[in-house]
């Protein structure tokens, strides 16, 4: 994508920003112009990277450590950020755990681990992020996916959490209006999972109306939407899945 200055002045956090997708966000909210950090749990090597990255292209980024399974270091993780930049308009909670796991494969840590990093910790940081604003301006986006509205038997805690991400997103776009908006990005197949390789499985995508994986790129996209768009729009839920939701 081309730099523009799009975000120019703008302040923003993106949870996971180290790799992946949080890594391709950041990389974007940076090249037009937003001032940003870099959060990570345990790629410390990465996080380095992307922030020695960003400053050879003129951008500010600072790197920030916080393990989001931890509650108290998720409300930290807004105030270090507010100290650092002076403040954040712009929240993405992109971090998340993706566990293949059954119901009766799932025990009470392997639930709770999903609810705290998955819907707790974005819930802790919104709240702290809306607190720093004191009125002002913002926005937040949630990475949900595409399970979220369409809950099955797979991947049970963490489709759980995700389903009560959606519903707080709505929530939240109610409760945070008039000066922050709130959306959600539901994704379907984007990445293969975290620790698989980059081998893309094209079983995972019998059953898209699209009949291939989604881009990097056309995330990218949406989530630049969902910020910069019209500023009508929020409690939006964009499905980025190739129509994998409606069958």
């Amino acid at each position: 994508m081309a730099a523009s200055e799009d975000f120019l002045g703008r302040k923003a956090l993106v949870t996971g920003s180290a790799k992946r997708l949080g890594r391709a966000f950041t990389e974007a909210l940076a090249s037009r112009g937003a001032q940003v950090i870099v959060h990570y749990r345990s790629s410390s090597d990465e996080a380095e990277s992307l922030v020695e990255q960003l400053a050879a292209q003129g951008a500010r980024a600072v790197p920030l450590q916080a393990d989001l399974g931890r509650p108290e270091e998720a409300v930290a993780l807004i105030d270090r950020a507010v100290e650092v930049l002076g403040g954040l308009d712009i929240l993405v909670n992109s971090a998340s755990i993706f566990e293949p796991l059954s119901v009766m494969e799932t025990d009470l840590t392997a639930w709770e681990r999903n609810l705290t990093v998955n819907l707790t910790a974005p819930f802790l940081l919104s709240q702290a992020f809306a607190r720093q604003l004191d009125g002002g301006e913002g926005a937040i986006v949630n990475m949900l996916d595409w399970r979220a509205l369409r809950p099955g038997a797979d991947h049970l805690p963490y489709t759980i959490a995700k389903a009560g991400l959606a519903a707080l997103t709505r929530s939240l776009a109610q409760a945070l209006a008039p000066h922050i908006r709130v959306n959600g990005l539901a994704l379907g197949a984007i990445l293969p999972p975290s620790g698989t390789g980059e081998q893309k499985d094209e079983a995972i995508i019998e059953n898209v109306p699209a009949e291939r994986w989604g881009s990097v790129e056309e995330t990218v996209k949406a989530m630049l939407f969902l910020l910069a768009g019209p500023a009508y729009i929020t409690g939006e839920i964009l499905h980025l899945d190739g129509g994998r939701h409606l069958v």
